[in-house]
């Protein structure tokens, strides 16, 4: 009997072979035959479940997207309003050893990503899924009376975006104390708070 493979988690497991390759070894050292010496394969098995390296490339996205989902989700269980955010946004901030790692890889491929052959659904693996929990988790704080009712949630929403890719910018080229980090975050907050 042939052997039955899950496609789907043979695909994670190759998106996480890169992501591992990358976090080791740096974003020059990954190649197709560095991730499936990561995985034990051969090359050419990499290309039973992708077309070609830029769909591997996007698949580690998606893959980084996916984690941290599953991590906000963890983080904010049982959360509303400003601590649900502050937790949110701890997850997607490099302020511990993980979520550093994570942004020196990610910040590593949006340069390949960007660049790669356009198809409908390119952007999304790269898409912020977790930006609907800040909008709802600013949406209670203001009914909470945490920030003040006239707080405005689009532009204080589109900051907030904006510091989770600057602030992973920022660690990358010139790494900063957690601190430092959510601080940007409270300067954002801090006009509009109660």
């Amino acid at each position: 009997m042939p052997r039955i493979v899950d496609h789907d988690e043979r695909r994670r497991q190759i998106a996480e072979a890169l992501l591992a390759v990358a976090a080791r070894d740096g974003h020059e050292s990954v190649s197709s035959r560095a991730v499936a010496k990561e995985l034990g394969v051969a090359t050419g098995s990499l290309w039973h479940y992708f077309d070609g390296f830029d769909d591997v490339v996007r698949a580690a996205a998606a893959e980084v997207t996916r984690r941290t989902d599953a991590r906000i989700a963890d983080a904010t269980t049982g959360l509303r309003g400003l601590p649900r955010l502050h937790a949110l946004m701890r997850e997607v901030l490099p302020v511990d050893e993980r979520t550093r790692s994570e942004a020196r890889v990610v910040v590593g491929f949006w340069g390949r990503v960007a660049t790669l052959a356009s198809t409908p659904d390119a952007g999304a693996p790269t898409l912020a899924t977790w930006q609907d929990s800040i909008r709802d988790a600013l949406e209670e704080a203001v009914a909470d009376g945490e920030l003040r009712a006239d707080t405005p949630q689009d532009a204080v929403m589109a900051l907030l975006r904006s510091i989770t890719y600057g602030q992973q910018v920022v660690e990358v080229t010139e790494p900063q104390p957690e601190a430092a980090h959510l601080a940007v975050l409270d300067g954002i907050l801090a006009p509009w708070r109660s």
